[in-house]
């Protein structure tokens, strides 16, 4: 493979990257600027010291926000709110001189699991992140899946218990929140799981309602799409109680229908830090393949 100059835009800071010999040299970040001109800056000359030091032939960028591919206009919001609804792809490409990849940062972490991580050997993939709310990726024959409002992998948004989605019930955050709220305390999602496995019941139920929430999400999704794997990332994902527990609230679902005959393959992310970064060599490679 060629030589790959690699961006991951953050809402805090930026990150770089250079693909060669197929490894991935990690660059210093920079602090993402608060304007246009100035984030237009730091990415040329950052691009320019990639041509000189590796003879790039080319960028992929990771980004926030709900990516247009073909148009090269990033839609939705984010917290670098200057990218949004304009033709950015063609801005950068014509600053760098060079072919330019854009992806949402979601589905670039989900092509690096199936690149090289949890979702080796496999087609179709659901990848679920869990964060401060529930997002992700569809993957269907190794390709992204963004839909028709570019709304795939908006997976927080699925109803889960009347009017509640899976981002109120199936995260962290939000159980050490209803936890807080009963308590009076202000602990953490990973204070809430250390009380649960101390023996505090109101912990604990609030745990139990993630991962029931989860297990009916994951649950739809697999008899939706039917992928091979489902991946889960975010912080909680390092919990190794998470899988066994989603997969006990999966297997009451599973014996409530009595007509599932297949039971969802749950693992969890292999890569973390460096993810974006190694999605967005993916989907160059995949555009401009």
């Amino acid at each position: 493979m060629n030589n790959l100059g690699l961006i991951d835009i953050g809402g805090t800071s930026i990150k770089f990257a250079i693909w060669r010999n197929n490894e991935l040299e990690k660059l210093p970040a920079v602090m993402t600027p608060d304007n246009l001109e100035g984030f237009y800056e730091v990415l040329t000359s950052a691009v320019e010291k990639m041509k000189l030091e590796a003879q790039i032939v080319g960028v992929g960028i990771s980004s926030p926000g709900a990516v247009d591919k073909t148009i090269g206009v990033i839609r939705g919001v984010s917290a670098v709110k200057y990218l949004h609804d304009f033709d950015i792809l063609s801005v950068l490409t014509e600053k760098f001189g060079l072919p330019v990849s854009l992806e949402n940062d979601a589905n670039c972490a989900a092509l690096a699991e199936l690149d090289a991580g949890a979702g080796r050997g496999v087609a179709s993939l659901i990848f679920l992140i869990l964060g401060t709310g529930v997002g992700g990726s569809v993957i269907v024959d190794h390709q992204i899946w963004h839909g028709a409002h570019l709304f795939g992998g908006e997976f927080g948004l699925m109803l889960i218990d009347g009017y509640k989605t899976l981002s109120n019930l199936g995260t962290a955050v939000n159980a050490a929140a209803r936890y807080n709220a009963v308590n009076g305390t202000q602990c953490s999602g990973k204070e809430v799981f250390a009380l649960a496995k101390s023996g505090d019941t109101s912990a604990q139920r609030e745990v139990q309602t993630m991962y029931q929430a989860l297990a009916k999400g994951i649950f739809n999704l697999q008899y939706s799409f039917d992928p091979e794997r489902i991946v889960i990332g975010g912080a909680v994902s390092n919990n190794p109680d998470l899988i066994p527990a989603i997969e006990d609230e999966i297997d009451k679902l599973r014996d409530v229908t009595g007509i599932t005959s297949v039971k969802p393959e749950l693992v969890t992310c292999e890569f973390t830090d460096g993810a974006n970064l190694r999605g967005a060599m993916v989907d160059f490679y995949q555009t401009f393949e």
